[in-house]
């Protein structure tokens, strides 16, 4: 039997949903947050979400898919246009989250690919440098697409690791 691993354009009704499993994903990210000020839960017992989360439903190079493991929601990519590189970019992998039941088991990997399978193109993703787990894991992805530019940016906008890399079309099925 084989398990389905899928990526679901969020709708405006699923955003509520991602900011749940966004709770989740800053949690885990806080961990490489030791020495800086954000992270810190709120007198709620939430943490902030970001400005911006609520334009990956309205922008147009923007968006939001719910990934799903046989059938079973497991997190969650948000995708936009922006490149940390100044280089042109189709897509960035601006967040990209799975719940740690379904880590290690290649979920992840799937999930990424039913996401570059439906959004092909020119992709960068930023990994922040403690981030080595994550690092290893787009690596691997990127690579597996083709030829990979590995860039190590530390600018005031981003500290860390680009990886560029192209996506081609899925060649239709012939029958």
């Amino acid at each position: 039997m084989s398990l389905k691993t899928e990526a679901v354009l969020a709708t405006t009704a699923d955003q509520p949903v991602v900011a749940n499993m966004f709770q989740l994903y800053v949690h885990d990210f806080s961990e490489f947050w030791f020495d800086q000020a954000r992270g810190e839960l709120g007198s709620d017992g939430l943490h902030e979400l970001p400005d911006n989360l609520g334009s990956y439903w309205t922008d147009a190079d923007r968006a939001a898919l719910l990934l799903k493991h046989d059938g079973h929601l497991v997190g969650f990519a948000l995708l936009n246009g922006h490149a940390h590189s100044g280089q042109p970019v189709d897509w960035n992998m601006g967040e990209f989250f799975i719940v740690r039941k379904h880590r290690r088991a290649g979920v992840g990997t799937a999930a990424a690919n039913e996401v570059f399978a439906r959004y092909p193109g020119r992709w960068e993703t930023a990994v922040a440098r403690r981030n080595l787990g994550a690092l290893a894991f787009w690596r691997r992805l990127a690579a597996s697409h083709g030829e990979v530019e590995a860039l190590d940016l530390h600018t005031p906008d981003w500290n860390g690791p680009v990886l560029r890399f192209t996506v081609m079309p899925k060649a239709p099925r012939s029958s």
